[in-house]
C-alpha cells in the first residue's frame, strides 16, 4: 500500500462530511480498512442500558473511523489543508513535506 502520508498525532483538516472544515489529531490510523480516528470530529453517540458494572448507564460519545480520503495533513505553517511529498534527507532517511509551505512535517 505505499508510504503512510498520515500517521497517529498528525493535526489534519477534515476536507469532507458532516465535520467539514474542522481540524484535530489523529488518534489511530488502520491502514488495511483505509480509516482513521481524529479527536473530537466524527463523534458517535450510544446510549447504554444500566448493568451490573455500571449501574447508571448513559450516553457514551467516542469518535468513529472516518475513512483517510476526507482528511488532509494541516499545514505546519498555517494549518490549511496540504498535500505531502517526501525526500530523502542526508543521512538517509525519508521525510515528509508539506507541498504548500515546503516546510517539514514533524513525526
Amino acid at each position: 500500500m505505499g508510504a503512510a502520508r498520515i500517521k497517529k498525532g498528525d493535526s489534519v483538516v477534515v476536507r469532507s462530511g458532516k465535520d467539514k472544515g474542522r481540524t484535530g489529531t489523529v488518534l489511530q490510523v488502520m491502514p488495511k480498512d483505509g480509516k482513521l480516528l481524529v479527536q473530537g470530529v466524527n463523534v458517535a453517540t450510544r446510549h447504554r442500558k444500566p448493568t451490573q458494572e455500571s449501574p447508571e448507564g448513559g450516553i457514551d460519545r467516542r469518535e468513529a473511523p472516518m475513512h483517510i480520503c476526507k482528511v488532509s495533513l494541516a499545514d505546519p505553517k498555517d494549518g490549511k489543508p496540504t498535500r505531502v511529498r517526501f525526500e530523502v534527507a542526508k543521512d538517509g532517511k525519508k521525510i515528509r513535506i508539506a507541498v504548500k509551505s515546503g516546510e517539514k512535517v514533524d513525526g
